[in-house]
């Protein structure tokens, strides 16, 4: 099950088609103010309709380590997709939704964001998960609402005022604005979701993660999330069937 949790948080992105690595300078400019930073970051936005991918996925929780491939599918604000080896594992997730079942265990979920929000302990969205997913700001402030720290090398931005219950991070490419990495902490339960961007890639003049590490740690326990890319297909024709299967147990949270 909390294969499953950690997977949610991540699914998307990638497919096939000749793509370039974007050039990056790597040049902090002492100059840029933080809502100049967070303008340049929000121009970079990828713009697309559709996006098929195949994504190999590294799961490794202590000393144990698992390796999957899955095809993935998206629609842009609408569906994330995802469909394991066979059939045996498929995820839908809308706006409104998330919907999963497991041939392996004849389990399924049907509901609605409480099972991403019981593991993150924060309140999250479809536009939540999608801009995590796509290298972008998690969360969207006002331009004025964030302020830069110290870093050697992103520029580090978070918000003047805190959120209660979590503390956010962002730390962003000096060269293309995409997210070098992004943070959520939560010191009062001690949990915290460390994502890094370790190389991105570009794609019809438009900029892509390719592998991305996540962290998830909660009461001293880490669970990491390596995400390789293994091809990108944009804006092609795509289905999302999603039909739970007949006899299947609902998992209960």
């Amino acid at each position: 099950m909390r294969n499953f949790l950690v997977c949610l948080i991540v699914c998307l992105v990638f497919g096939c088609k000749s793509t370039q690595t974007p050039s990056s300078k790597s040049v902090l400019n002492p100059k840029l103010k933080a809502k100049q930073i967070i303008k340049a970051h929000n121009k970079q936005k990828a713009d697309f309709l559709t996006l098929q991918s195949r994504l190999k996925i590294e799961l490794i929780e202590g000393e144990k380590a698992q390796t999957h491939t899955v095809t993935l599918r998206m629609e842009r604000n609408k569906v994330i997709w995802v469909n394991a080896f066979l059939n045996m594992v498929r995820l839908k997730i809308t706006p409104e939704k998330v919907q999963m079942y497991n041939k392996l265990d004849r389990t399924y979920f049907d509901g609605d964001f409480t099972l991403i929000e019981d593991f993150l302990g924060v309140e999250l969205s479809f536009s939540n998960l999608e801009n995590l997913l796509l290298g972008d700001a998690m969360f969207n402030y006002r331009t004025n609402a964030l302020e830069k720290q110290l870093h050697p090398k992103s520029y580090a931005l978070s918000p003047k005022q805190q959120n209660a219950l979590f503390e956010v991070l962002y730390l962003i490419n000096p060269g293309y604005f995409k997210m070098d990495g992004q943070e959520l902490r939560q010191l009062q339960r001690d949990r915290s979701l460390k994502v890094r961007y370790l190389s991105f890639q570009e794609l019809d003049q438009q900029i892509f993660p390719k592998k991305i590490t996540i962290k998830v740690v909660e009461n001293r326990q880490e669970t990491t999330l390596n995400l390789n890319l293994k091809s990108l297909n944009l804006n092609q024709p795509i289905r999302f069937p999603f039909t739970i299967p007949s006899g299947f147990k609902a998992i209960e949270l």
